[in-house]
């Protein structure tokens, strides 16, 4: 997974308004992605391949349509990597200060 791509893609509000349409209803041609929005549709085309090249979102034919499919697992490698680690990180110096509160309580 290149975590660069996935970053920049990420960065831009339009793209992230994109994927949230996806994930509302996943499988939009590019004519659905444009309705309501405040892009022309090569704006949103241009968008849509950036996000492609980021592996977050992938298309399939159904007939002359091409639909658009929000991937998760990039954001999730991304949540894995860089999220998760410090929540631990956090969540364990939290433990060890209430730990050490409950010891100075009983004593």
């Amino acid at each position: 997974m290149d975590d660069d791509a996935v970053f920049k893609a990420l960065a831009d509000a339009s793209r992230r308004q994109l994927l949230d349409r996806l994930y509302e209803r996943n499988g939009q041609t590019l004519g659905a992605l444009c309705a309501d929005l405040d892009m022309t549709r090569q704006a949103v085309a241009k968008h849509l391949v950036i996000l492609e090249e980021a592996n977050l979102v992938s298309t399939a034919r159904q007939g002359r349509e091409k639909l658009h499919f929000i991937n998760p697992v990039p954001i999730n490698g991304i949540a894995e990597r860089w999220i998760n680690k410090f929540e631990q990180r956090q969540l364990g110096m939290l433990s060890a200060l209430k730990k050490a509160l409950e010891d100075e309580g009983d004593a």
